[in-house]
């Protein structure tokens, strides 16, 4: 008798805080669910999201995807990290990425290295975008697009990047248009 006179909600905190977890991902949310139909029958019956929902009303950590955990852990990491208002900028964040990207696939950190991954297609996205904002002055536009290229290249062969950016930037064509980069 008593089931009927405690809410939905009710029956989902209770349960959660008898299972005792810490951080609820989608595989314990599940188990959650299952656990409320199997002790209260219909009236346990819900959905994953709206578990989530109350878990998260609670207090309780709730993270759904392997993505938003990687977000989480790694949030210092991703802080800040594209900068392109120039070449050399653009050349340490590439730095940076490879160095995340390696870093993460080496420890098995799949979500991880695809926000990486993520976050440099952005890059190229937002450098072709200013290259053809025509309010931008030509040099700038010119930068920007040689700085999709760059992206767009170590996203396609990160392996091989770096090796082609030090050929590239001796080339007469790169001088030319850009002088000399001081390395840091």
């Amino acid at each position: 008798m008593m089931h009927e006179l405690k809410t939905k909600k009710d029956l989902i905190v209770e349960a959660a805080r008898l299972l005792g977890v810490q951080k609820w991902t989608a595989a314990e949310i599940d188990q959650l669910r299952r656990k409320l139909l199997a002790e209260h029958g219909e009236a346990g019956k819900t959905g994953n999201d709206y578990i989530a929902e109350v878990l998260k009303s609670m207090g309780w950590k709730v993270q759904l995807s392997e993505r938003e955990e990687a977000e989480e852990r790694f949030e210092e990491e991703f802080a800040d990290i594209l900068h392109f208002k120039s070449l050399p900028d653009a050349e340490v964040s590439l730095t940076r990425l490879d160095e995340l990207m390696r870093r993460f696939r080496a420890h098995g950190e799949e979500a991880a290295v695809q926000r990486v991954l993520e976050i440099a297609r952005l890059g190229k996205r937002r450098a072709e975008m200013i290259s053809h904002n025509r309010k931008v002055e030509p040099q700038k536009r010119e930068e920007k697009q040689e700085i999709a290229e760059w992206f767009r290249i170590w996203l396609e062969t990160p392996d091989a990047f770096f090796d082609w950016l030090e050929v590239r930037k001796a080339t007469p064509e790169f001088r030319d248009k850009f002088g000399a980069i001081e390395e840091e």
